[in-house]
């Protein structure tokens, strides 16, 4: 069952190593983040699942203590997922390197000294078709063991011409939708997101936030968002859903 979730985007950006002298201009969405983590801890599940968009190479399962590195993005910092010290001191198989956007829900479980519930990493390829999405949130959250949720991923990159996709008039639109629905723990809004468009958009996080939908479709959680900004034109939310 799922007893909560955590909705938070994934930029390295994030990590303030990563970011160097703009680091401050991401503060109110590490706050929110980190406020969106404590949903997650007092809701005192029995594990904790962390979704994230990956690649072939890198969809897991990550167990506690699998490693991310911000390396590739400039900072010499290694993160381990749930911080398990017995699984960290343990020789590290390329299996256990953590895809990008769980790194950066790695930093944020290390930022909050998260203790509250073993953790395990999945990435999900950004073009899984919603049906498969929904079921894999379903298999997910079977049963009666209590789970959490931290689910990584970005909205639109084509905000602004400067951002990352350059600008698209319809990511205003997509993201005010996604927003909506992650804000008020809508599930079919959330499944009703359109693949095509997110995939032209550039939106890394349509099938990570279709993962919790799916999972979501039976708990009668309420949703909260706690931030909706689009800085570097890149659409990031941050929502609670308990």
């Amino acid at each position: 069952m799922l007893a909560a979730a955590a909705v938070c985007p994934c930029p390295p950006l994030l990590v303030p190593e990563v970011a160097a002298g703009a680091a401050h201009e991401l503060d109110a969405l590490r706050a929110a983040c980190s406020d969106a983590v404590s949903v997650l801890v007092a809701a005192r599940p029995d594990r904790l699942v962390v979704l994230g968009p990956a690649d072939a190479a890198g969809r897991g399962p990550h167990p506690q203590g699998a490693k991310g590195s911000f390396r590739p993005f400039g900072a010499d910092l290694e993160v381990h997922l749930g911080a398990d010290q017995d699984a960290v001191s343990a020789e590290p198989g390329p299996e256990r390197f953590l895809p990008p956007s769980l790194a950066v829900a790695a930093w944020l479980l290390e930022r909050t000294n998260w203790s509250a519930a073993p953790v395990v990493g999945l990435g999900v390829g950004e073009s899984l078709a919603g049906d498969r999405c929904a079921r894999t949130g379903r298999e997910l959250t079977a049963g009666e063991e209590r789970t959490a949720l931290l689910v990584m991923g970005d909205g639109s990159a084509c905000r602004t011409l400067k951002a990352p996709g350059y600008l698209d008039e319809r990511a205003a639109g997509f993201d005010a939708a996604a927003a909506r629905a992650l804000g008020a723990a809508d599930t079919a809004a959330v499944l009703a997101l359109d693949e095509e468009l997110a995939y032209e958009l550039k939106a890394a996080g349509r099938a990570t936030w279709q993962v919790l939908a799916g999972a979501a479709e039976d708990a009668g959680l309420s949703g909260t968002l706690l931030y909706d900004e689009a800085p570097y034109g890149v659409g990031y939310f941050v929502a609670t859903w308990s």
